[in-house]
Order: C-alpha cells, then structure tokens, then sequence
C-alpha cells in the first residue's frame, strides 16, 4: 500500500514504486525529456509496448483540424527505412495486436507481443515517431482512406449524435471538433501542412513511452536511447518534458441547448447532459459511483427505468468524459421516433432524481460493479500500459491498483448526492437525430 506519487517532470528524476501482487513499476525521466514508465507483472508471458505523445485534437489549427489524425495513419505508410508493407509484416509475423490511438488530448502507437519480441515491437514504433517519412504519394493514398473511415462515422447514427454533442456543449473551442476533421478540411489540407504539425508536435520531451508486462525497466531503457539516436532525435540534458496541461485554464464556449439533426433512421438517438468535470478533480471516485448508479450496466436506473419498466429503449447509458480543464457528462438513448420527447423527458429527470435521494445500497452495488470491473479490466498488459501512459500525461500522478479501489469503497450516498446536485442545476444540452 502506498500514497500517490507525483510524477515529477525534472530530467534525470526517476521512481521505483512496488504494485499489487509484486509487480514493480518503473519511472524514469531521459535527457531530452522522455519519460518512461514500466510495470513488470512476474507471471506474464506478454508486454505492451507504447508510444505516447502529448498532441490531440484539440492542439490543431482550425483550418488543419484532423492533421493529428492524419498523422496517426501516416506513420504506419513508411519510415525513411521501412516500407508499410515492412511494418505490417514485422508485427503480424509474431501474432502481434498493434494499433493507435489519436484523442483530443494525445496519440497512442502500440504493439502487444510475447515477452522475446518486445525489443523489435519498441524499435518498430520508434522507427515510425522519429523517421516518418510522410511521403506526398502516400499522403494523397491516406487522404481516401481518410474520407471513408469519416464517411463510415457518419452512416452511423450513435457516432453522429456524440459528435454533435461535443460540439453543442463546447461550440467552437478545440473541444467540440471532431477527431477526424472533416471531409472539407481533409479534402483541403496538404501535405506541408501536416508535416508541419509534425515537425512541431512530434519532440523529445513530447513523448512517453510505457511498457508492461514481461518487461525489465533498464532494458526497455536501453531500447528507447537507442531508437531515441537512430531516429537522430537531439537529447538536450536540460531539456525538461511539455509541461501537463493547464488544469485550471478557463474554456470559453458557448453552448447550444438544442441541435436537432434530420436522418433517414428508424429510431431516435438523444443525448441529453452538459459540462461534466476535469480529469485531476479530486473528486473522480464519486463521478465514477453516480455514473454506475445513474447509467453504467443493467441494474442502473436509466436501464431499469427506461429499458427494463417501459421498454422504451433497447440502448441507454450515461457517460463522463473529463478533460484537462473540463469535461463532458450526458446520458443517451435509442428509441422508436414517436416515443423520443418521452424518452428525453426521462433521461433528464433521472438526472433530476439523482440529487434529491441517493441510497447506500445503490452506492454499495456501484461500488462493487467499479471494483470488479476495475480489476477484470486490468488484468491484461495493454491496459498497464495504457494506465501507465494516461496517469502520466493526464494526471501527473500514480497510483496503486488498492489505493484505487480503497478510494472508491470510501464514496458515500451523501458524496454522491452533492455531485449530483452540481450536476443538476447545470445548463443542459439536448441533441437528437431522427426523422
């Protein structure tokens, strides 16, 4: 058992701090700014491996919103020594899981492989951060693929109705962009410019790299220095890492409080909700616990009410996304047309309810639900890695697995309550698509 440790930014600064049942996690800070962060889990035959750099969506131009994304799919087409081909080759030859990821608030490159071919998984994605090679021909391949996966999102209903409802609640700051773009910008943007955005974002100090699983700290040490030199990239020993973001920055926005979208569909999709709050709040434990009794599985009230009594909705939940400075909070629901203004006024007044009664069973069900899912969740290498990696950019802070879940076994119906509260006298956002 341990306090949460501050992951200090200083070059040189390291921390060495034991897990649940033995692991051991690592944190080491490189001239130049790279951090990396290991968890060695004894008994694991797999490790994740994964580069993160602190650029997202919201980091863009206007005017080259989606290069963030663009860059994501660039960096498997080729380095200056690998073709795509060489790349997709090198991982699906060892049964590798690779991917990425790119957020409004930071881009993922990952591999999950055996234990023996974690070395070759790091210097792969190295290769592909430092030496992209954002060749004009593959930019214009890229572009196609590009505008499919967007035309894909959009014949998607559930994927529109979010998306517009970020942009209700946030209006024209970063926030409310899509990830992708749009098929204007991506259709417009060149080349130049997303190199650009490369050569701007893609730093020492911008990067973190986590691994876990069957890993040792110095090795994977040793192969971040070395793809850190083969990619040419210049270790400044002063040079500290991006400082995390501004948690306490103001987000000027104005929301809409109804956006209505005209679709040929069979059902209605609505969010309803608002603000919700910052990823450092304190008060994490409690938003975690009002959203599993408000909306998160089968025996929430949104499913008992809506799916369970009336049989209105196949589909309903509610969600939290925090970011630096804020977030997001709503609730959403699939229903047949004709039942969407009842199924709307619902959804709005369990919001309602949550603030008037709160009871301990209901918090000690959500507590339960959060604790087994937590663990189940965490029992694979990519999700330690991904820990690793948003506890860093994210929080600034690290926990233990225990310190975790003994946090939230302390949230009370009172804590909740007075979130939900907060929550309820917040101006709502209504978003719905249908006919």
């Amino acid at each position: 058992m341990f306090m949460p440790h501050d992951l200090l930014l200083e070059p040189g600064h390291s921390l060495s701090v034991e897990q649940d049942q033995g692991s051991l996690i690592r944190r080491t800070v490189l001239p130049g700014g790279v951090r990396v962060l290991t968890e060695h889990i004894p008994g694991m035959r797999s490790a994740t491996v994964g580069a993160w750099v602190a650029v997202g969506s919201r980091d863009e131009s206007p005017e080259h919103a989606g290069s963030t994304h663009f860059l994501e799919h660039l960096l498997f087409k080729g380095t200056k020594s690998r073709e795509a081909l060489d790349i997709a080759e090198a991982f699906d030859s060892v049964g590798a899981e690779s991917n990425a990821i790119t957020a409004k608030e930071y881009t993922c490159y990952y591999a999950r492989v055996l234990d023996s071919d974690a070395a070759m998984a790091t210097e792969v994605i190295w290769d592909m951060v430092t030496r992209a090679r954002l060749d004009a021909d593959d930019f214009a391949t890229e572009r196609g693929v590009i505008l499919e996966e967007l035309a894909m999102t959009d014949d998607d209903p559930t994927d529109v109705v979010h998306e517009k409802f970020a942009r209700a609640v946030f209006g024209g700051h970063p926030l409310g962009r899509p990830i992708g773009g749009t098929p204007k910008i991506i259709r417009s943007v060149s080349v130049e410019a997303v190199r650009e955005h490369y050569q701007r974002t893609y730093r020492p100090q911008t990067v973190v790299f986590t691994a876990a699983g069957a890993v040792d700290h110095d090795e994977v040490v040793a192969w971040v220095e070395k793809g850190l030199d083969a990619g040419g990239w210049v270790r400044d020993p002063q040079q500290p890492p991006v400082d995390r973001r501004n948690s306490n920055a103001v987000v000027e926005a104005t929301s809409e409080p109804s956006v209505r979208i005209e679709r040929e569909v069979e059902q209605a999709h609505i969010v309803l909700g608002g603000r919700g709050f910052k990823t450092t709040d304190e008060r994490r434990p409690s938003i975690a616990v009002y959203n599993a009794i408000l909306g998160a599985g089968m025996s929430s009230r949104l499913f008992q009410e809506i799916r369970e009594k009336r049989g209105l909705a196949y589909t309903t939940y509610s969600f939290a996304s925090p970011s630096a400075e804020t977030g997001l909070f709503g609730t959403y629901a699939a229903c047949a047309l004709e039942n969407a203004d009842e199924v709307e006024s619902l959804l709005s007044e369990a919001i309602d309810a949550m603030a008037t009664q709160v009871t301990a069973e209901e918090v000690e069900r959500a507590v339960g639900q959060i604790c087994g899912a937590t663990v189940l969740r965490l029992e694979d290498s990519y999700s330690r890695m991904a820990r690793l990696g948003k506890s860093e950019l994210n929080l600034g802070q690290l926990w233990s697995i225990t310190e975790a879940l003994d946090e939230i076994r302390r949230i009370t119906a009172e804590d909740v309550m007075v979130l939900a509260q907060e929550y309820a006298l917040q101006e709502r956002v209504s978003v719905r698509l249908s006919r």
